[in-house]
């Protein structure tokens, strides 16, 4: 039987009493609660495990919250994280300015416990109930997508083409010649991607992301073939053109260039009970027949 996620609440605040406090409160109401004093800590911990909902200071020892703030807005993993900020400041400019940063909420201390509580349970449910888009692609992910993967696992769709295409490569890529030419890679295999779902799937087809490199595909069973083959045809020898004239070797298929890996998933899925057990298994490649390009 599936899990119900437990969200996750990241509180930034150096006053310990306080940070104390609201790590007890927010684990006696069923949250997985980090903290931590420092605003430079908050990043790491936001980009290594990023939470549902961040709770931040302004006032903080090494960076102020305000920076913090900019620099999770300036990730695309991260921009999306909802953040409520812990102040002392009562002035309409500064407020101002964390709403232009997209911040979602200001609690000025001193709080009411109750009423910070709900307005992180409202903020968790709007966020829960928002339709996620990957910012790069714009294809949807996270809840939709894990709709789609609880059909799955319940049979719903034993009866469709269940794949997904794996972009191998990318984070070498993007060593190499940095974000910029790596999320051109990505957008235009996302659109290659879609539009072949599109015209090969029809209308009730599905294209989205199961994580950055790895889209989910849902179409009907004897339109599989088609696609696979569309995307062979336009895919194939395109990613080699990213790269620089001199470091194009399209006769080489190492582990640290771009390709694609095509899988099939069993949409029976059987004693698969869990929708991260079986996000789990489709990441790794295990029980999936598969096809690189």
């Amino acid at each position: 039987m599936a899990t119900e996620h437990q969200q996750t609440i990241l509180i930034v605040e150096d006053d310990v009493n306080l940070s104390e406090m609201l790590n007890a409160y927010f684990n006696i109401q069923g949250y997985a609660v980090r903290t931590t004093s420092l605003g430079r800590e908050a990043l790491t911990l936001a980009y290594t495990q990023p939470p549902d909902l961040i709770l931040l200071d302004i006032n903080l020892p090494d960076v102020d919250g305000f920076e913090v703030c900019n620099q999770l807005h300036a990730s695309h993993k991260t921009r999306h994280i909802p953040v409520i900020f812990l102040t002392e400041v009562r002035e309409h400019p500064e407020k101002l300015y964390g709403l232009q940063l997209g911040v979602i909420d200001y609690i000025t201390k001193p709080f009411d416990v109750q009423e910070l509580r709900l307005r992180v349970r409202n903020t968790l449910n709007r966020a829960a109930s928002a339709i996620t888009k990957n910012p790069v692609t714009g294809l949807p992910e996270g809840g939709r997508i894990d709709k789609v993967l609880a059909g799955i696992v319940a049979g719903e769709y034993a009866d469709c083409g269940v794949l997904t295409v794996t972009l191998l490569g990318l984070d070498a890529f993007r060593e190499l010649y940095g974000f910029v030419a790596s999320d051109d890679v990505l957008r235009v295999t996302s659109l290659t991607v879609a539009s072949a779902v599109r015209e090969v799937g029809g209308l009730d087809a599905l294209c989205g992301h199961l994580d950055q490199h790895t889209f989910l595909i849902v179409l009907p069973s004897d339109r599989v073939e088609g696609f696979i083959q569309r995307i062979t045809d336009h895919l194939g020898g395109l990613l080699e053109y990213f790269y620089p004239g001199d470091n194009r070797a399209p006769n080489t298929r190492t582990d640290d260039r771009l390709r694609l890996q095509i899988e099939h998933l069993d949409a029976n899925s059987g004693s698969i009970m869990d929708i991260e057990v079986l996000k789990e298994r489709v990441l790794s490649g295990t029980g999936s027949s598969s096809t690189r390009k």
